[in-house]
């Protein structure tokens, strides 16, 4: 079976929870989860599946007026380094641009060199800190932004069909 990314369901918030556990010193209980996809209007969950019903990764981002706040990204332990963060974040930056938002924006230890390296991938950028932001160790976060330019995207389209 081929993986594949597709929307949130609400089977999948037990496997979200666990991976949540497993990857974060301060980890959002099933319940928030759930409550989160299940009531939460400006809410957007993405899961990055095996094809069968297994949760390999995740993403989510809150739409706010016209900006994307990633909330969370995490990819299970056990399949790191298959190109699965890479997979999924693409895809919840895809879905922003989809909806037309002017940016995006996340925090990010400090420490999180593999994460930041990723969301540099991707095109943001280091706009700040939010000092001692992380309840656990009060390790500060690094604040990235990635702006959309639509009007630049439609010119380069545009004067791809025009050659």
């Amino acid at each position: 079976m081929a993986e594949f990314i597709r929307p949130i369901r609400k089977e999948d918030v037990p496997q979200i929870a666990e991976i949540e556990k497993l990857c974060f010193a301060m980890p959002w209980s099933e319940e928030s989860i759930r409550k989160d996809v299940e009531e939460n209007v400006v809410a957007c969950w993405l899961v990055l599946d095996d094809g069968a019903g297994s949760v390999l990764a995740y993403a989510a981002m809150w739409f706010v007026l016209d900006e994307a706040h990633v909330c969370n990204v995490a990819v299970h332990p056990d399949h790191r380094g298959k190109g699965y963060g890479k997979a999924i974040f693409g895809a919840l930056v895809d879905t922003a641009k989809k909806n037309s938002m002017s940016l995006m924006e996340l925090e990010v230890r400090r420490s999180n060199t593999v994460a930041q390296n990723l969301y540099h991938s991707f095109g943001f950028i280091d706009v700040g800190y939010r000092k001692r932001y992380y309840e656990d160790n009060k390790e500060d976060a690094l604040l990235m932004f990635k702006e959309f330019h639509y009007e630049d995207e439609a010119e380069e389209t545009q004067n791809a069909e025009d050659a």
